[in-house]
């Protein structure tokens, strides 16, 4: 049955009013929720705000990598730190280093340009971080929906949004209600604010509603692919903080690594690869998983007999938006905003949002509060893209904004230019760099390319995704229907596999998709298979599918990934 068949059988959905309704969970999100109820106990004024949060719990579907600047935390909570917020390991040495397949080269401290600089910067669990803000936001009468997805955008008469509806539960595979069946509720807000995070759902449905994006680069995006690990004490080194370029990556193929070394013997470590690439063979997953043989990597996993001695704890991966200012949507419109990676507000140079988030979180709620004090409602909140240009934020990403557009001219052309424009430069940039096109766009047909053969994963350094999945703690209800949805179900075949080689079987990091004989038609024909209870709500399967068929929806409320300690 059809969502309106549902609502016309079981409906109406009950519904419940707010003065802002907040969807996701994340620091943008609950960000802008407490500073809502900061500026209402500064003015003895009461404000309704509720945020929808499609974890199990703040913080279970959070991953990054993190180094956090605190800078945004601080303006709101300026005590954070006697309020016990998990800011425990501040950063004490970077090292920024270019792999060869053999070789290392270390840059000198001297020459690393200002925003490599990570002093007064913490490495966190970023999902630990948002657990307590989650915290800190109910005490200040926040109501927080765990466990519920916001699944549809609600719109007035006039065209403006006035709040979103959460998922129907207990409907079945063959999208028949089922003896649990339970419709979803409207939550109606005169303002609704969207911090889904990259790529969000919604988001994007209201991004091309309004054509926010109209005269704006396309968004670039990359896949970060991150596990933690416990390593000997022998080989940790507190705040110590490792990123890398280069191998296993070729020189146009733009890439990234980290290892970050958090308290208790932990370090995070992870690969980011831009999804612009060209290559349908190339396989994200497998390219972590290479980069961890690296001598410079290895080392902290091994002993001095070369025996393995740390041990795997967790797996995660999430798309992040990497085209900074030159992307950013118009972030507001009728009856809301966007806010944090929903828009795209993440720093690629610094490889940070969560200030980001938090920042731009607190401006949407002065903008909203300010709105409701006068009495308007689901209107554009105008004041926000104001406060915006005028901030520390807008500084600092307009002087970054050419960073990864120089990396389309390869990893030599790119370091220097990068180098040239903030250290020689200091960010005062007299032009800008532009792209025209979205990273789907750039992948090439499998003939033209070669195909990469990858090792096989020992199971001590390296791993395979379904055991990779495991460790995630992902989970969700089999009997629903799948949220990995098909515009038309004869591209994968007739086009991604016949022409590209069948790339999602590939770039998803969590063996969702895969191609498989399919015994109806015999012979050698094959179908695709999506085992959607894998899905970690990566979206790139969103993002970087060739014919942009595949659709990510949102499941149940509650399912998908928890990341203990990322």
């Amino acid at each position: 049955m059809t969502n309106d068949e549902l609502l016309a059988q079981y409906g109406p959905r009950e519904a419940m009013e707010y003065d802002v309704v907040v969807v996701g969970g994340g620091p943008g999100g609950l960000s802008t929720a407490i500073r809502l109820k900061q500026l209402a106990a500064e003015k003895g004024t009461d404000v309704s705000v509720v945020v929808l949060e499609k974890g199990s719990e703040p913080g279970a579907h959070i991953l990054s990598g993190a180094i956090m600047d605190p800078k945004a935390l601080t303006e709101l909570f300026p005590d954070w730190k006697e309020r016990g917020a998990p800011l425990h390991q501040p950063v004490t040495d970077d090292a920024y280093i270019f792999l060869g397949e053999n070789s290392s080269f270390r840059v000198p401290n001297l020459f690393l340009p200002p925003f490599a600089d990570n002093h007064g910067n913490y490495i966190v669990s970023l999902g630990a971080v948002t657990k307590w803000l989650g915290e800190q936001a109910e005490a200040l009468g926040v109501e927080i929906f765990p466990g519920f997805t916001a699944a549809e955008v609600l719109y007035n008469d006039a065209g403006a949004v006035r709040g979103v509806a959460t998922g129907n539960m207990g409907v079945g595979k063959d999208g028949e209600p089922t003896e649990n069946f339970q419709l979803g509720m409207e939550l109606l807000g005169k303002y609704t604010i969207f911090a889904e995070g990259a790529r969000g759902h919604l988001g994007k449905q209201v991004i091309a509603r309004y054509h926010l994006d109209e005269g704006r680069d396309p968004q670039s995006w990359g896949i970060g692919i991150k596990e933690l690990w416990e390593i000997d004490p022998k080989r940790h080194q507190p705040g110590f903080v490792m990123h890398t370029a280069g191998w296993p990556m070729d020189e146009n193929t733009y890439g990234g690594a980290f290892l970050y070394h958090l308290e208790g013997n932990k370090v995070a470590m992870g690969f980011v690869t831009g999804l612009g690439y060209a290559n349908p063979y190339l396989s994200p997953f497998e390219e972590f998983q290479r980069w961890k043989t690296h001598r410079n990597v290895r080392y902290y996993l091994e002993n001095d007999k070369g025996e393995v001695t740390a041990k795997r704890l967790s797996y995660g991966a999430r798309a992040i938006n990497a085209s900074g200012i030159n992307s950013l949507p118009k972030f507001v419109f009728p009856g809301g905003a966007l806010v944090g990676c929903d828009a795209g507000f993440l720093n690629v140079s610094r490889i940070k949002g969560s200030h980001a988030a938090i920042k731009t979180g607190m401006l949407a709620a002065e903008a909203a509060y300010d709105a409701l004090v006068a009495g308007r409602s689901q209107d554009e909140l105008t004041a926000y893209p104001e406060a915006f240009d005028a901030s520390w934020l807008h500084t600092e990403l307009n002087k970054d904004r050419n960073f990864k557009n120089w990396f389309k001219h390869g990893l030599t052309v790119g370091t220097l230019m990068n180098g040239f424009e903030q250290f020689v430069l200091r960010g005062h940039i007299p032009w800008t760099l532009r792209r025209d096109k979205p990273d789907h766009a750039y992948l090439k047909p499998a003939a033209e390319c070669q195909p990469i053969v990858y090792p096989k994963p020992d199971g001590k350094i390296t791993f395979d995704r379904l055991s990779s999945v495991f460790v995630s703690n992902t989970n969700h209800e089999e009997n629903q229907p799948a949220h990995l949805t098909l515009k038309d179900a004869s591209v994968p075949v007739n086009i991604n596999l016949a022409k590209y080689a069948g790339p999602e079987a590939r770039y998803c990091p969590a063996g969702v998709y895969e191609y498989v004989p399919d015994e109806a038609k015999g012979g050698n024909a094959q179908r695709l298979q999506i085992n959607a209870q894998n899905c970690v709500h990566c979206k790139t399967c969103d993002i970087k599918d060739p014919t942009q068929n595949i659709v990510w929806v949102t499941p149940e409320g509650g399912g998908g990934p928890n990341y203990a300690g990322m």
